[in-house]
């Protein structure tokens, strides 16, 4: 009887975590394949050259524009790499990197976050401005000593047209992999947990947690895979669970709105802690803004839908 249940429960998330693939692809490939070429043809440095007197006001040297513009376009991979090529300090890069994790790869998650019934131009417009509010608040509040004071630059090797499309094609393809399989796991697994009723073991247990985020019980293991795995690889539950109406509409707006400033703990977190910033500044930061931005929009529109 259990094996029975197990086989149902994967044959009904694969068709689920298929369409959900072939919808990011679609909306992937594209958009990494344009900015790998605006990046080529220098149109992303000018544009961020002309960005620099912005960055002075919160702290930064007009460079460092060019890393959180990429970051808007693309993983947190490539604006790593690019604060790798610069003469940053540790307390720039601190920044840089708050505000990378709140923006990083927006206008893809937004979508995906349109896709679950939330405004995808208020969650891009949401965090772009907690970006930059958050790093007027770390410019603020930071030491102007922390640690080692120059990241030493690197050198950058300039690839051919044919070589960038090489590059960009054998990076698809990994992701397309690497993508495909984390989806089908997580969709296989969601289905096996609603079938032997884990996940509303989950919900009852974080309740406690989940009503101090300003946060409904129901979204409690969306909260869960969206700070594990983050939105684009966990897009196709979150989307899944909405589109069922495991969790209400104004509930997921305000579940939208955490996760977009605070989400991705694990991997994106790490990623800057390998290079040196010190965790609390990465983790708190979008952690008390996103319980600060849902609270206030519970108070502002009480049980009512958020668009």
């Amino acid at each position: 009887m259990t094996f029975i249940r197990l086989k149902s429960s994967i044959l009904e998330a694969l068709p689920k975590a298929q369409a959900t693939i072939i919808w990011l692809i679609k909306l992937i490939l594209p958009i990494s394949l344009g900015v790998t070429i605006l990046m080529h043809l220098g149109v992303i440095e000018y544009i961020s050259n002309h960005l620099s007197p912005v960055f002075k006001i919160i702290g930064l040297r007009g460079e460092a524009a060019i890393v959180f513009l990429t970051s808007v376009f693309l993983t947190l991979y490539a604006p790593i790499a690019i604060i790798a090529t610069l003469s940053l300090n540790m307390r720039e890069i601190t920044i840089l990197a708050t505000m990378c994790l709140i923006s990083h790869n927006v206008f893809i998650e937004s979508a995906i976050q349109q896709k679950t019934g939330s405004s995808g131009i208020v969650m891009f417009t949401v965090r772009i401005i907690t970006s930059f509010v958050s790093a007027y608040i770390l410019n603020l509040l930071l030491p102007h000593q922390m640690g080692s004071e120059i990241i030493h630059s690197a050198n950058i090797k300039t690839l051919t047209f044919q070589q960038l499309l090489f590059s960009w094609s054998i990076d698809s393809i990994h992701l397309t992999i690497k993508m495909s399989l984390i989806i089908i796991s997580l969709m296989i697994l969601q289905s096996i947990m609603k079938e032997f009723k884990f996940i509303h073991l989950i919900s009852k247990t974080l309740t406690p947690f989940m009503k101090l985020l300003g946060l409904s019980k129901n979204s409690s293991f969306l909260w869960i895979i969206s700070q594990l795995i983050g939105l684009t690889y966990g897009s196709a539950i979150l989307i899944e669970e909405v589109e069922k109406n495991e969790v209400s509409k104004y509930d997921a707006n305000l579940l939208n709105f955490h996760i977009a400033i605070n989400h991705s703990i694990l991997e994106d977190n790490l990623l800057f802690v390998s290079i040196g910033v010190p965790i609390v500044w990465v983790f708190l930061p979008r952690l008390i803004l996103a319980i600060a931005l849902v609270w206030m929009i519970k108070l502002v529109i009480p049980n009512k839908a958020i668009n």
